[in-house]
């Protein structure tokens, strides 16, 4: 094709692999640490709950230091998850 893209066996265009949040880096800092930043990203938005008040409400204030912003319980954990991993 014109514009480089190699073909497959059914005319489609070749796709590129999912890369999910690492795809703005690019072909940059090698695998392994856009693989460390994937796994850093995907555990820093999951859903979190409170230990005090089970509520999905908690915020991280420092790194390792989170707070629950229903009951303002503060509480040490890991510098992404709020629980030890």
């Amino acid at each position: 094709m014109e514009d480089g893209r190699k073909k497959v066996d059914g005319g489609m265009a070749k796709r590129t692999k999912k890369v999910l949040v690492t795809g703005n880096l690019g072909a940059r800092y090698g695998s392994g640490i856009r693989k460390r930043v994937l796994w850093l990203e995907k555990t820093r938005r999951e859903v979190y709950r409170c230990e005090k008040c089970t509520s999905t409400n908690i915020k991280r204030v420092a790194s390792g230091i989170w707070v629950c912003m229903k009951c303002g319980n503060k509480f040490a954990g890991s510098a992404y998850v709020p629980r030890k991993v």
